[in-house]
């Protein structure tokens, strides 16, 4: 297993580049492959050598090569940050196939969709419609037997979040809804762990926001919740199963 987590490593550091550009062309309805990457002050095109994930912006020091703009440094976060998720999911599933391509499926789709979130409040149809379909697919194709309860989970938990969308659309939005239903789709019955962690982590940060600013303001801050579901997905992806048999354990 330990050999395997370098592979993960680079195979994560590729894709996250790759992330990088669906989270930015993505909401704006561009190629995801033409133009090629370019600098998005001066429109140079960027050489291979200056495109190795992480690496090239240390080596640059977060500038363009040729105008010598300032390159966000949230570029090799998400780089890197794709990566380790690679490597915990390769070093948690590694002995179950189904388990390991469902969640590296998963993370691959999780960070531009809580990154979108971020920037536009929005959770594309055009990531999840997809994401959903290749749920199914896959689990289907690797682990038939688990299909059925990933089916239910993903309808119950789209459900649970789409009601309240549908009766109060100034609350949550549909979107969360169907990332959930998605997340139900890949996790089964660990959606329920990730979507705790998410509540959890979301009601956190929403109460330190009144608190800073106050309960009238606070309530008119708007917060995707997005980011809040991909990070409860995480804990469900490494964790999620175990979390369910020990809380059933209890009873």
């Amino acid at each position: 297993m330990p050999a395997a987590l370098l592979p993960a490593a680079a195979f994560g550091l590729i894709i996250g580049s790759f992330l990088n550009v669906v989270a930015w062309r993505l909401p704006s309805r561009m190629s995801l492959s033409l133009p090629a990457s370019h600098c998005p002050s001066c429109e140079t095109p960027i050489k291979p050598y200056d495109n190795i994930p992480v690496l090239s912006w240390l080596i640059l020091r977060g500038r363009c090569r040729s105008c010598s703009e300032h390159i966000s440094v949230r570029y090799p976060l998400v780089e890197a940050a794709t990566a380790a998720l690679f490597v915990a999911v390769v070093a948690v599933h590694h002995a179950d196939t189904a388990a390991l391509v469902l969640g590296l499926v998963l993370v691959a789709f999780l960070v531009p969709i809580a990154l979108i979130d971020l920037d536009h409040r929005i959770i594309p149809n055009r990531l999840t419609l997809p994401a959903a379909i290749l749920a199914i697919v896959l689990g289907t194709a690797l682990d038939p037997g688990g299909q059925v309860e990933r089916l239910i989970a993903g309808a119950a938990a789209a459900a649970v979040l789409g009601l309240p969308a549908l009766l109060r659309p100034t609350g949550m939005g549909m979107g969360d809804a169907k990332l959930v239903g998605v997340l139900g789709l890949f996790l089964g019955a660990a959606v329920i762990p990730a979507f705790f962690v998410a509540f959890v982590v979301g009601t956190v940060v929403g109460v330190a926001i009144i608190m800073r600013k106050g309960m009238a303001q606070g309530r008119k801050t708007a917060i995707p919740f997005g980011p809040f579901l991909a990070l409860g997905a995480i804990v469900g992806v490494l964790a999620g199963n175990e979390l369910v048999s020990a809380y059933l354990g209890t009873f």
